[in-house]
């Protein structure tokens, strides 16, 4: 088996000048950064005092489903002979929170919308399967990851 290391760093910024003296006054903004590419501004949702304009954890960890997908089925198709034009995801995950305040995030759907101009069309769901199959961070969570998949031919027009 050959291992990967990913390393980056997350750096809190949002102390307002008394740090977590009291729930409130503290800011959930972060930075997300790794050598060589663009930082990610984060936060914790606005449900629990974060701020909108950021990316929150619940809404990375669905990213992180969807791109992996995304390139596992374009690797996939391209080895089939399926020319892919477009792809496009429409992605939503659920968090169920308990009274003590933990949760987990119970389901994943992923909602991909697939042009193709070229190969077996009938073939995209066996894809969408296999790129299910090889995705590392799905192979990764412990909950469900529902795929509803939409495959459009171009016409040759």
């Amino acid at each position: 088996m050959k291992r990967h290391t990913f390393e980056l760093e997350t750096i809190w910024v949002g102390n307002q000048g008394t740090g977590t003296s009291d729930y409130r006054a503290y800011s959930r903004a972060h930075i997300i950064r790794a050598e060589g590419k663009h930082e990610i501004q984060g936060s914790s949702d606005k449900a629990f005092h974060g701020d909108v304009t950021r990316w929150n954890p619940e809404e990375l960890l669905i990213a992180a489903l969807s791109q992996c997908h995304m390139l596992s089925f374009l690797h996939v198709a391209q080895a089939a002979g399926v020319i892919v034009e477009l792809y496009e995801d429409q992605a939503s995950g659920v968090l169920e929170t308990r009274p003590d305040g933990s949760g987990q995030i119970t389901e994943v759907t992923l909602r991909p919308t697939v042009e193709i101009s070229g190969g077996d069309a009938t073939a995209v769901p066996d894809l969408h399967h296999r790129a299910s199959q090889l995705c590392f961070i799905a192979n990764s969570v412990n909950f469900l990851v529902h795929h509803e998949p939409l495959t459009r031919v171009r016409s040759s027009d």
